[in-house]
């Protein structure tokens, strides 16, 4: 009866180990707010599933540090890995580590410059950059009445979101309706709120003149409003964009002095790349490409974005 028992117990503690699935996870950095919302959405949502383990590392902003802690999930053999990339011009190199290894790979949030030859049981999960950037700069076009200077903030260089999104606010821009817009100034702040308070307070120092601030993402918005503060600037006389709605965007916009955000679902990108990478492990078929919509936020609309977040 004992050999029974203990013999039932081992057969259900295999088969338990046997669905358990392992995902290791590299993020770009920790130290980021989108991608700290991004992070917690898929830890949170793992606890949710039976027997699915994230283990998530800090690539803190460093490729070959990426690179290693992908190998080290091979090497402790994950079910599958999850990229958040440092920079979006190496993945090749880090797709070609994990389809010698077999083991599935999903990058999330950041295209791959390899997006259009994923190996096999690779994917890719995120926002579509062309509505994002597009959205934002319409919105500022519109409040400046299709006239005016402006000044672009751009995230990492390296980064392909930034790139994309620099190019939505030039296409749009260069449209019948937005081009009485002149862009003035156009510099990289590395998606950092301080490097974008930095930029613009050398700007005004330098006596720049300009209408509109249209970053690539929140932080380096919240950066320029803290700057046009600090140097006497009514924040009613200039037009502030950003990307990402995170919460201190909204709280931004709540007091008066972010005008335009563009809601862009972190949580959901963390839950859709799980999916993503559960569905590789076990053999099935996805989307090479899993996009989930971008949302305009202006004052608005802006408590239905307060809710979700």
């Amino acid at each position: 009866m004992k050999k029974l028992i203990l013999g039932t117990a081992m057969a259900f503690m295999m088969s338990t180990a046997a669905h358990a699935e392992t995902i290791g996870v590299s993020m770009a950095l920790f130290d980021d707010n989108f991608l700290t919302v991004l992070r917690n959405g898929m830890q949170d949502y793992a606890k949710t599933l039976n027997g699915v383990e994230l283990q998530v590392e800090d690539a803190q902003n460093d490729v070959a540090k990426q690179q290693s802690q992908i190998q080290n999930f091979i090497a402790a053999g994950v079910d599958a890995i999850i990229v958040n990339p440092v920079d979006t011009d190496a993945t090749a190199a880090m797709s070609k580590i994990a389809a010698d290894a077999g083991i599935p790979l999903v990058y999330v949030n950041r295209e791959p410059v390899n997006i259009d030859s994923l190996p096999e049981k690779q994917a890719f999960v995120a926002s579509n950059e062309v509505e994002s950037g597009t959205l934002e700069t319409q919105e500022v076009c519109k409040m400046l009445g299709g006239k005016g200077k402006a000044v672009v903030m751009m995230g990492e260089l390296s980064n392909q979101a930034a790139r994309m999104r620099t190019k939505d606010i030039h296409d749009v821009l260069a449209t019948d309706a937005c081009k009485g817009i002149e862009i003035v100034e156009e510099q990289t702040a590395n998606w950092s709120r301080t490097q974008g308070a930095d930029l613009v307070t050398n700007w005004l120092s330098a006596g720049l003149e300009f209408d509109a601030v249209i970053a690539n993402n929140d932080e380096m918005a919240i950066g320029a409003i803290q700057a046009l503060k600090a140097a006497g600037r009514s924040m009613d006389s200039v037009v502030i964009g950003g990307v990402d709605a995170t919460q201190d965007a909204l709280a931004a916009m709540a007091a008066g002095d972010l005008d335009v955000t563009v809601f862009q679902n972190a949580a959901g990108q963390g839950q859709g790349s799980v999916d993503t990478a559960l569905k590789l492990a076990k053999g099935e078929s996805v989307e090479k490409k899993v996009y989930i919509p971008f949302e305009l936020v202006t004052k608005d609309n802006l408590d239905k974005y307060q809710a979700k977040n």
